[in-house]
C-alpha cells in the first residue's frame, strides 16, 4: 500500500493513538484493555479514563527511545488509521483463563514470556477494507520476533461471504489476514475461532 508507515506505539503520539480509536465505540470505550483487565474488572467498573490512563502507560508514547511499548500505529499518507495490540502473551492476563478459546484442547505453558499474541486490531472509520489489518499482521511478525519472540500467536475470527459478523468481533482479526501474514492454524476450538501460530525458532 503507497505511503503506509507502521511504527511503534512507543513512536507514535498520543493524540494519534486517540484518533484511531475514535471518539465512540467499542475501540474507544475498551482502550485495548479487554485482555489485560484482571477478571474481576469490567469496562464499566474501571471507566474509561482509568483504562485510558493504563493504556498510555503501556504504548509510551512519544517516547521513541523507550524499549517497551504495547503495539503498532499504522500511518496512510501520514494519518493514522490503525492499531495494532502485540506483546508476549502473559501480558494478557485475561487470555490465559483456562477458559478462553485458546487453551481448547491445548497443553502448554500460558505463562511463557517468550510466546507473544496478537489481541487486537482497530482500523479508523473511513480507512476500512484497504488491506491495514493485513499489513500490520505483518508488520507484528517482524516486531516480534526483532524483540526475542520464539512465536506469535493470534485468535481471529473465521469470517465467511453472506454470513453476517459484527465489526466488533473482528477486532481479534480474521483468519484470512492472519495466513496472509504466514501464521497456520493450531487448534479450532469453536465453530467460529481459531488459534493461529507462526513459529520463528
Amino acid at each position: 500500500m503507497a505511503e503506509l508507515r507502521i511504527v511503534p506505539a512507543n513512536e507514535a503520539s498520543w493524540d494519534d493513538v486517540q484518533a484511531v480509536f475514535g471518539e465512540r465505540g467499542d475501540p474507544h470505550r475498551c482502550q485495548c484493555q479487554r485482555y489485560k483487565m484482571s477478571p474481576g474488572e469490567s469496562w464499566a467498573s474501571v471507566g474509561w479514563e482509568e483504562l485510558a490512563f493504563r493504556l498510555r502507560a503501556q504504548t509510551d508514547c512519544g517516547r521513541p527511545r523507550s524499549r517497551t511499548t504495547t503495539g503498532l500505529v499504522a500511518y496512510l499518507e501520514g494519518e493514522p488509521v490503525g492499531w495494532c495490540a502485540v506483546e508476549p502473551r502473559p501480558a494478557y492476563p485475561r487470555l490465559l483463563l483456562k477458559t478462553r478459546v485458546p487453551w481448547e484442547g491445548r497443553a502448554e505453558d500460558k505463562t511463557d514470556e517468550s510466546v507473544w499474541a496478537v489481541t487486537c486490531f482497530v482500523t479508523r472509520t473511513g480507512f476500512r477494507r484497504r488491506g491495514i489489518s493485513g499489513a500490520l499482521a505483518q508488520a507484528a511478525v517482524g516486531f516480534a520476533r526483532d524483540r526475542g519472540a520464539r512465536a506469535l500467536e493470534g485468535y481471529p475470527m473465521i469470517t465467511e461471504p453472506g454470513r453476517e459478523i459484527m465489526p466488533v468481533e473482528l477486532n481479534v482479526g480474521s483468519r484470512s489476514v492472519f495466513e496472509a501474514a504466514g501464521f497456520t492454524e493450531v487448534t479450532h476450538p469453536t465453530l467460529r475461532r481459531v488459534v493461529m501460530r507462526i513459529d520463528f525458532s
